[in-house]
């Protein structure tokens, strides 16, 4: 019995090891995504170009104050040592994956190794979690500060004399490394917990008395503010943008115009639960079975009431940001992320006070095993459909340069996706009015990228200088050779339709 089930658990480590090491395969499988991959990648390989490390770039004449610059400064530097590629793009956020991992597999093991083994299954089990560690956004960089500032605070309080002394440093530091990843709701998102537990549980004196707040927060102001100071005096606006549009009008106001970068998302209040719902997927569905399973056959096993207050402190970790975002319409999914790793930690600790322990790992081996398998599927069908065109242009930079001449430019018509600036290392161009495009063109021969569903609009001036290479997602690129006489081509709609049927 006992050599079945340590080869159940051998099985369930061996899970995680693939599962993780999966998702490092993954990295440069597929192309980057626009929107947010390709921008923030693309953002990371300018500030390596410019080689300017305080003010992140959204083009080269526009700054992008929508973010701190921890995660461009993982990804920048990534790109210096190993070069620039999806997979460069993605390593940082894959090791920061890694990071926060091990950060609650060391704070669970403190009670037992197999809750610790069960934590880090149930974490790369969340298919929210899994994606995220290892795609190029910011929202890992703050996952790894909140998780430093959520165990330090508790270590602090209730660790062993050497923890404490050491762990306790780690609040202040993950607050800092918070405001370099997002900003002021780092703090938020770590503080809100922490008081409503101290009020809670009425520990208000202990944890004043115990954790060095006055220094601690000199340790904040020494990561961070060096950081937002530079970043005003380099480009002036920065903060009055950052912290009152970012992080005021952003959450408040559905469809807010006022974002430089993209449009606010509309979405009715409370959907934030509706994405904890799916961002927790499979264990949404898993669990509930496996406790109706245990509620007939055998009856289930609570906290032991030590381990009440733990059990609340993981409670308000992990619903803080579903709890906070509940009022907001301008929400994405990775905003829950902060929360996923307690919520991991609170279920682990219910798992092990169940009695069938094989079948709870066999549910992790399923869960884990499902998330990779779905993932792995979705990521060849992209692969394998028109979706990857649409979302990267990857394929139309290659058709672009596998024609081109050293002297051809490639020039977008209107929008301009992320990725093909990313791809050429900056070359692709944008051109916003058709009397400039068409001056242009008949001074020199280049490619032209345009949203084949704005074609219609094109005037036949325009229409007449481009001839059609190839259709890839929502664009058609052209060639427009310069010849001295602007001599008329055949009709554009006829060569369209013949380049689709081929």
């Amino acid at each position: 019995m006992r050599d079945n089930q340590a080869r159940i658990n051998r099985v369930l480590l061996v899970t995680i090891l693939v599962a993780m090491l999966g998702r490092l395969l993954m990295l440069s499988f597929y192309p980057l995504m626009d929107t947010t991959e390709a921008r923030y990648a693309e953002i990371a390989r300018k500030m390596l170009e410019l080689n300017d490390w305080i003010t992140p770039w959204f083009d080269y004449d526009v700054p992008f104050w929508g973010k701190p610059p921890l995660s461009f400064w993982l990804t920048a530097a990534s790109f210096k040592l190993f070069g620039i590629n999806e997979f460069t793009a993605r390593l940082p956020h894959w090791l920061g994956g890694l990071l926060v991992a091990w950060l609650v597999w060391s704070l669970s093991a403190r009670r037992s190794r197999r809750e610790a083994l069960y934590t880090v299954a149930l974490l790369f089990g969340s298919i929210l979690y899994f994606i995220a560690a290892g795609a190029v956004m910011t929202d890992m960089t703050l996952v790894i500060g909140t998780t430093l500032a959520m165990r330090g605070f508790w270590l602090g309080l209730h660790g062993i004399d050497q923890d404490r002394r050491r762990e306790r440093w780690l609040l202040f530091v993950g607050l800092g490394i918070g405001l370099l990843a997002k900003g002021p709701v780092a703090v938020v998102l770590t503080m809100l917990p922490i008081a409503a537990w101290t009020v809670m549980t009425r520990n208000l004196a202990a944890v004043w008395r115990e954790l060095p707040w006055l220094r601690g927060f000199l340790v904040v102001l020494a990561i961070a503010l060096p950081w937002y100071v530079l970043a005003e005096l380099n480009t002036p606006g920065f903060l009055n943008y950052f912290l009152i549009g970012e992080h005021f009008q952003r959450f408040v106001t559905s469809g807010w115009s006022g974002d430089l970068y993209g449009s606010a998302h509309d979405y009715p209040r409370g959907t934030i639960w509706l994405f904890l719902f799916a961002n927790l997927l499979p264990w949404i569905f898993l669990l509930p079975f496996a406790v109706l399973y245990w509620k007939k056959n055998q009856g289930i096993n609570g906290y032991l009431p030590k381990d009440q207050d733990w059990r609340n402190y993981l409670l308000l970790w992990g619903l803080t940001p579903a709890v906070f975002f509940t009022a907001a319409g301008n929400i994405l999914w990775p905003y829950l992320l902060p929360g996923i790793p307690a919520l991991a930690l609170w279920a682990s600790g219910w798992l092990v006070r169940q009695q069938d322990r094989r079948l709870i790992e066999r549910l992790l081996i399923g869960g884990v095993v499902f998330t990779l398998l779905i993932t792995s599927a979705l990521l060849v069908s992209l692969l394998n459909s028109e979706q990857s065109e649409n979302s990267s242009a990857r394929a139309l930079v290659g058709d672009y340069e596998s024609r081109r001449t050293p002297e051809q430019a490639l020039i977008f018509l209107g929008k301009r996706p992320f990725s093909a600036t990313f791809y050429t290392q900056g070359r692709a161009e944008q051109v916003t009015e058709i009397p400039a495009l068409t001056l242009r063109l008949k001074q020199e021969s280049a490619f032209v990228a345009i949203e084949t569903t704005k074609l219609h609009d094109l005037p036949i001036v325009l229409t007449r200088m481009l001839s059609p290479v190839t259709v890839r997602g929502h664009f058609t690129l052209f060639i427009a050779e310069h010849d001295g006489s602007h001599k008329t081509k055949p009709l554009l709609r006829r060569q369209l339709d013949e380049l689709k049927a081929n």
